[in-house]
Formats: C-alpha cells, sequence, structure tokens
C-alpha cells in the first residue's frame, strides 16, 4: 500500500525559470544514476533480502528516493513553465516533448531499466548501491556548481546531502553483516591465487601500495604464463 502527501520532502523554490538548466536535471529525473534508477533498484532488491532489518532500510531509502524524484520532477516544471517561446527553451529537448519532466535524461536518450542493479545477494546489492549512491553524488556536485538561483541550489545541496546519508546507511549494513571491508560471500570457495597480485602494467617505474603489498597480497613482478 501506497499512500502519497502533496506536500513534498523538501521545499522547492526556482526563482526564475532556466530551460537549458531543466535539460541538465533531467540527468536525475531519467538518466542513469537519476533518482527513478535508485527508487528501483532499492525496491527490487529488498523482494530477495531475507534480513528482515535491511529489507525494511531498502524499502525505505526506495521510497524517500521515489520523493527525490518528485522533487526533481518540480524543479525541472519550474525551470520550464511560462517559456515555451523563448529561445532558451526552444534550444531544449522540452521544444519538442513539451514542457515538465521527462523520463530522459540530459542528452535526450530514454530511461531504461537496464540502469537498475541488482543481482539477488544482500552483499552484492549493497555494494551496488555504494556505487549508485556516488554516482548521484556526483551529478549533484556538477548540478549545485551550474544552479541558477539560490532556491534551486538549496534543494540540490539536500539532495545530495541524502545520497551521503544513505551512503552511510548501506555502509552500515554491510558492516552488521560483517562484510563492509570483507571481499569474500557467497558459497564457492576461491582457488589460490585469491591473494596474487600480477603486475600486468609495465610502463616506467612500477607502484606499491596497500593493494599489492603483504600482507594482504603476494606480488608477482614479472607474471608468466601458467601451464
Amino acid at each position: 500500500m501506497f499512500f502519497h502527501k502533496k506536500e513534498p520532502i523538501h521545499a522547492v523554490n526556482v526563482a526564475e525559470a532556466h530551460p537549458r538548466f531543466a535539460q541538465l536535471l533531467l540527468e536525475q529525473f531519467g538518466g542513469a544514476t537519476g533518482e527513478l534508477t535508485a527508487a528501483l533498484q532499492y525496491w527490487v532488491q529488498s523482494f530477495h533480502c531475507e534480513n528482515a532489518g535491511i529489507r525494511d532500510m531498502l524499502q525505505d531509502i526506495a521510497i524517500e528516493e521515489f520523493s527525490h524524484l518528485e522533487l526533481v520532477g518540480k524543479l525541472i516544471e519550474g525551470h520550464t513553465k511560462n517559456v515555451d517561446q523563448t529561445e532558451a527553451f526552444k534550444s531544449t529537448l522540452f521544444a519538442v516533448r513539451g514542457v515538465g519532466p521527462h523520463l530522459l535524461d540530459s542528452q535526450g536518450s530514454a530511461w531504461t531499466a537496464a540502469y537498475v542493479n541488482e543481482g539477488g545477494d544482500v552483499v552484492r546489492d549493497l555494494r551496488a548501491n555504494l556505487g549508485a549512491e556516488a554516482g548521484a553524488r556526483q551529478t549533484y556536485e556538477q548540478l549545485i556548481k551550474l544552479a541558477p538561483d539560490e532556491g534551486t541550489k538549496k534543494t540540490l545541496v539536500h539532495l545530495l546531502t541524502r545520497e551521503i546519508s544513505h551512503t552511510q546507511m548501506f555502509m552500515s549494513a554491510l558492516d552488521s553483516l560483517g562484510k563492509l571491508t570483507d571481499p569474500m560471500f557467497g558459497n564457492i570457495k576461491p582457488d589460490d591465487t585469491v591473494d596474487i597480485y600480477y603486475n600486468l602494467s609495465q610502463n616506467g617505474q612500477d607502484q606499491r601500495g596497500p593493494w599489492n603489498s603483504e600482507p594482504k597480497f603476494r606480488y608477482v613482478a614479472d607474471p608468466a604464463p601458467q601451464k
């Protein structure tokens, strides 16, 4: 059962319509890292999550992402309102599709379910969600830099903030499973190459760090084909 309250979760105030900026905002409405993708990703993941607490978290965050989709939609609506005869409007995707949001990204590509990343394992899904939140946050960072008014910027900062909050929640859920930093999950035991680092890019000086050093990794400086 779903209920929709007409008041948005955060106030949206657009001082003056900027249709070209509205086209950029489409990235977070119908784009790969957008709010629709996140909402559907977390919602679908919840159905095959057997951990009751994490399932509840996934559903709560999914519904919040739908509320964020509403915020982005209202921003796009505000930035395309009453400007359909302006040259700025005519140079955007809205000139053909009409005002308001559409399930397109900023370049005009239609949203696709292929954007939704879910795989039936809670650890795998939570790690995919960290990437999803990072992608969304990066997009909001760029949109905030280009925001044409303070009201729009304030809403975008709120959306960016919640991406950080969700990241922390997913990390805490992984930590509760003992899998925040442990790469091992599933039922298949890895073979004896699991701790080997192959030095396969040998141009210039080879770089060493915790990703290819003991005690976690055995460094193979000059890999050779195995018979």
